[in-house]
């Protein structure tokens, strides 16, 4: 449970608190009514009837400009409060997480700063380094950074609620991200030797169906932690379906001159974007992540169709040269 407060003139005093009613909050109290003509009030409100709550606050409260809506986290509640038995409308909305504190939490990690090239120029010297010295320690280390896993989360979030800004600012920020990454673990493969015994990073250079299964699996985990509210499953899908090793190997085979391997690298990094944009976007749609006005539904409808049928032949036409490298593998 949380607790929505809202500030906003007394005026609506009456709209807020029968929305609370309506959508039959565990509780409601108001605050006094300030010397600007506002009242703090507060409802304590159950995962399922938190999005309708909002949406339903948003609508009457939509052309004020001075009214604040504010999510409170809530430890516990005491005594605990009566579990109802859910409608079937209810078990229909399957997210537990609000569309707004969803983008809040994914859309500062799609943002292009300093901080987040800072942290793919680090992480790809880490990684790059582990997979020279066969040190899986280290190539962990660097996969749960994970600074190119955030901005692909978020260009299915911009589709699936039809934010073009936010899916240009998505897309933005991981090409510069791989395109750092790539130029920083070239200048690494120019420079030192190239390990060829090393299991971590030949790894990286072999790809197959198992590897589109496990991208797959592990971008629509992602978004199921993301909408159900538990981050700590986030590590294991970072350690999982890592977009920088792969371009770190990718960059040290290219310096290296080795294209050969450059190659399955490349194939390797190109499925899992592909798998986790499209996993990512699938399950968005799953569970129940959509806009609220029908205009940003329609828009949504619109972006998505496009988007997936984009994911999808992009994934087939990888699918095909994976089988063809497996089949007529390339001279020695």
């Amino acid at each position: 449970m949380k607790i929505i407060q809202v500030i906003a003139d007394n005026s609506y005093l009456k709209a807020i608190q029968g929305i609370a009613e309506k959508e039959e909050s565990v509780d409601f109290w108001v605050g006094r009514e300030g010397e600007d003509g506002r009242r703090v009030m507060q409802m304590l409100v159950s995962p399922e009837k938190r999005q309708k709550t909002l949406d339903a606050l948003q609508a009457i409260l939509g052309n004020s400009e001075t009214a604040k809506i504010f999510i409170l986290p809530v430890e516990a509640v005491l005594p605990v409060p009566e579990e109802k038995e859910k409608t079937k409308e209810e078990k229909k909305d399957k997210s537990t997480t609000t569309r707004e504190e969803l983008y809040n939490s994914v859309e500062k990690n799609a943002r292009l700063d300093s901080n987040f090239l800072l942290l793919v120029f680090l992480s790809t010297i880490v990684v790059a380094i582990g997979l020279l010295e066969d040190n899986v320690a280290v190539v962990i280390g660097a996969m749960v950074i994970a600074p190119l896993l955030g901005p692909n989360i978020a260009l299915a979030l911009g589709t699936a609620l039809g934010d073009t800004a936010l899916m240009w600012e998505s897309l933005k920020t991981t090409l510069a991200g791989l395109t750092l990454a790539l130029a920083v673990s070239i200048l690494i493969g120019m420079v030192l030797p190239l390990n060829g015994e090393s299991e971590e990073l030949l790894a990286r250079t072999d790809v197959g169906l198992d590897s589109a299964a496990l991208a797959f699996a592990s971008g629509a985990a992602a978004v199921l932690s993301l909408t159900t509210g538990l981050p700590s499953v986030l590590v294991g899908v970072m350690v999982a379906v890592a977009l920088l090793p792969p371009t770190a190997t990718l960059g040290l085979m290219l310096g290296a001159g080795n294209m050969e391997l450059a190659i399955g690298a490349g194939l390797l990094l190109a499925v899992n974007v592909v798998c986790v944009n499209l996993a990512a976007k699938i399950a968005f749609l799953f569970r129940g992540i959509k806009p609220r006005t029908w205009l940003e539904k329609q828009k949504a409808r619109q972006s998505m169709t496009t988007y997936i049928f984009i994911w999808v032949l992009s994934l087939a036409i990888l699918l095909f040269a994976i089988y063809l490298r497996q089949e007529i593998p390339l001279p020695q």
